[in-house]
C-alpha cells in the first residue's frame, strides 16, 4: 500500500514544520546530553507509539507499524534508506553496473548470519526479491521493481540482477526489500532477519520486544532491548510519557499536546522533515470523479489553510500536489486550485452539477481523519455538494479501499518517499490514469542521469495537478518528543522507519 505507508495502518504526525518556539529546545540537540560514562549499555528503551502491526510480513499488508519496529532493527536490505533520505549500502557490500544500465552485480557482505544462525546467501537475496514481486504480494514497491526481468546466484556471495529497461531508482527500491531467509516460514508471525535486533515476544494488542542480537555482524546496537508500547490513543500515548511509562514517542498527534512537554525540562523535543501527505483520494474511475472539472471544482471549495489550522494550529505545510519539498522533483503548485469557492460552482455546473451531487467519504477511525472528514464536509456543503461520512477502521480500509475499491472517495495520509509513482499505476486503489502522465513515470525511471529524472518527474507532478488527480491538503509536521535522558533517535522518520541502534539512555 501506499498511503498508510503503503501496508495498512495509516501514519500520523509526520512533517517538517516547527515555529521558531522550539529553536532554543532543538539547538540544544535531539541526542541529548548526556556524559558517555552515564550511558547504560543494556538499557531497555521503551517507545510509544499509536501503530500496532497488523502482522510481522511487510508484504502481506502489515502496516505502517511493522516498518516502525522492523524495518533496519529487525530486517535489513540490500541497501538503506537513511533518516536523512539518502540510500547507502547495507547488505551490499559492492554494486557494479552495466554499461547499459541493465545489468546489476551485488557482492554481499561477509560473515552475515540470519538470526535463527543461518548464513547470509545469494539465493536469500533472490528469494526476497521475488517474494515482493510475486503475484500475491501487497507490497506498494512491487510495481517499481517491475523491470527485473530475472535474478541469478553465480555464487553464493554475488546476486546478478538483469532488467528490462533501465531503472535508476533500483538501488532506492531495494530499500524496501526486506532480506529474509529463504527457509523461513510464517513471516507474519515470525521472523528471521539479519538486523542487529531479533524479535523477542509480541503481546498483540499491547506490545512488541525486540532485543540485542550478539550474533550481529554490524555494529552493535547501543542498548539491549527496545520494547515498542501500543496505544489506541493520542491521549493516553502522551500521558505514558508524562507517567514515565514510555521513554520517547515517533509522532505527536496535534499542537495541543505539545504544551504539555515545550517548557518541561525533563523532555526534548525534536523537529525532522515529513513525507507525510493528508489528501482526500477520489475513486477515478467512478462517476462524477471520473471527470477532472469535477475534481478541480472540488479542490478549490476547500480552504486548505483554514483546515491545517484546524487540526494543527501553526505547525505543518500547505501543498499543491503529492510531492513534498524534500523530493527532487517537487514543484510549488499550491496556486492550482486554489481556493476560490465561487469558481468552483462555476465548474460544477460546467461538469453538469448545478445543484451538486452526493458522495461518501469513507474516513479511517482515528485523528485528524474524521475531524478533516467533517471540515470537508462544511466546505463542500457550501456549494452544494452533499457528503455523508462513513468511519472505518484500519482493516477495513485495506480491505474495501486498498484492496477492493469499493468507495467513492476516502481520506488517507500517505507516508512514502519518492512516492510520486503511485500515480503512474492505473492500478493503484485511487485509479488515477493519465497515459501521458504513466509514460513520463515509465520514461523517468529509464533515464540515464538522476537530472533527467527529476525533469520527466517534475513535469507529471505538474500534470497530476492541474488534473486535480486527488486533493492534497498538507504535510504533517514531524515532531518527536523523549525523555531528556534518551538520545541518538531518528528525527525524520522517513516511510514511517525508526532506527533503534543508535538510542542511548543514561542513568
Amino acid at each position: 500500500m501506499s498511503g498508510f505507508n503503503t501496508h495498512g495502518r495509516m501514519k500520523g504526525s509526520r512533517g517538517r514544520a516547527l515555529s521558531a518556539t522550539f529553536a532554543a529546545v532543538l539547538a540544544a540537540g535531539a541526542f541529548g546530553q548526556a556524559l558517555a560514562a552515564d550511558i547504560d549499555p543494556d538499557a531497555t528503551i521503551n517507545v510509544g507509539s499509536l501503530y500496532e502491526p497488523q502482522n510481522l510480513d511487510n508484504t502481506a499488508g502489515a502496516g505502517q507499524g511493522i516498518n516502525e519496529a522492523f524495518n533496519g532493527n529487525v530486517y535489513e536490505s540490500l541497501f538503506r534508506l537513511t533518516d536523512a533520505g539518502t540510500v547507502e549500502p547495507v547488505l551490499a557490500k559492492d554494486t557494479a553496473v552495466s554499461e547499459d544500465g541493465l545489468t546489476y552485480t551485488f557482492t554481499l557482505q561477509p560473515g552475515v548470519t540470519f538470526h535463527s544462525g543461518a548464513p547470509l546467501t545469494a539465493a536469500d537475496v533472490k528469494f526476497s526479491i521475488e517474494r515482493v514481486t510475486a503475484e500475491a504480494s501487497k507490497s506498494s514497491r512491487k510495481n517499481s521493481l517491475a523491470s527485473v526481468a530475472g535474478i541469478e546466484t553465480p555464487d553464493d556471495a554475488t546476486v546478478v540482477v538483469k532488467l528490462s529497461s533501465r531503472s535508476i531508482s533500483l538501488p532506492y527500491n531495494l530499500t524496501y526489500v526486506w532480506i529474509v531467509n529463504d527457509e523461513a516460514t510464517d513471516l507474519q508471525s515470525k521472523e528471521d532477519g539479519t538486523g542487529p535486533y531479533a524479535l523477542q515476544e509480541w503481546r498483540r494488542g499491547s506490545s512488541l520486544a525486540i532485543a540485542r542480537f550478539d550474533g550481529y555482524w554490524g555494529e552493535k546496537p547501543k542498548n539491549g532491548e527496545v520494547v515498542f508500547q501500543y496505544f489506541t490513543e493520542a491521549t493516553a500515548l502522551n500521558n505514558a510519557l508524562l507517567t514515565g511509562s514510555v521513554d520517547v514517542i515517533t509522532s505527536v498527534q496535534s499542537p495541543d499536546s505539545l504544551a504539555q512537554f515545550k517548557d518541561n525540562p525533563e523532555f526534548t523535543v525534536s523537529e525532522g522533515q515529513s513525507t507525510t501527505k493528508l489528501l482526500l483520494a477520489y475513486n477515478d474511475r467512478v462517476t462524477p470523479f471520473d471527470n477532472v472539472t469535477v475534481r478541480k471544482a472540488l479542490a478549490r471549495a476547500i480552504d486548505d489553510e483554514k483546515l491545517l489550522k484546524a487540526v494543527w494550529g501553526d505547525y505543518g505545510t500547505l501543498i499543491g500536489s503529492f510531492v513534498p519539498p524534500t523530493d527532487p522533483w517537487y514543484v510549488d503548485l499550491t496556486k492550482v486550485d486554489a481556493y476560490d469557492p465561487e469558481s468552483a460552482k462555476q465548474l460544477l455546473a460546467e461538469a453538469g452539477y448545478p445543484d451538486g451531487f452526493t458522495f461518501t467519504i469513507d474516513t479511517p477511525n482515528y485523528d485528524p481523519h474524521p475531524i478533516a472528514a467533517q471540515f470537508i464536509q462544511s466546505e463542500l456543503a457550501k456549494i452544494g455538494v452533499k457528503v455523508e461520512i462513513n468511519v472505518i477502521t484500519a482493516n477495513e480500509w485495506y480491505t474495501k479501499i486498498y484492496k477492493a475499491h469499493d468507495f467513492q472517495a476516502t481520506l488517507q495520509e500517505h507516508v512514502n518517499h519518492r512516492d510520486i509513482v503511485f500515480y503512474g499505476n492505473p492500478d493503484f486503489y485511487w485509479g488515477y490514469n493519465n497515459p501521458k502522465v504513466v509514460e513520463l513515470i515509465k520514461q523517468a525511471e529509464a533515464s540515464a542521469s538522476e537530472a533527467e529524472q527529476a525533469g520527466k518527474l517534475k513535469e507529471a507532478n505538474t500534470i497530476i495537478a492541474e488534473d486535480a488527480a486527488s486533493n492534497w491538503f498538507y504535510l504533517y509536521p514531524q515532531i518527536v518528543v523523549s525523555k531528556n535522558t534518551i538520545a541518538g533517535y531518528p528525527v525524520n522518520g522517513l516511510n514511517s522507519q525508526f532506527f533503534a541502534a543508535g538510542i542511548t539512555k543514561s542513568e
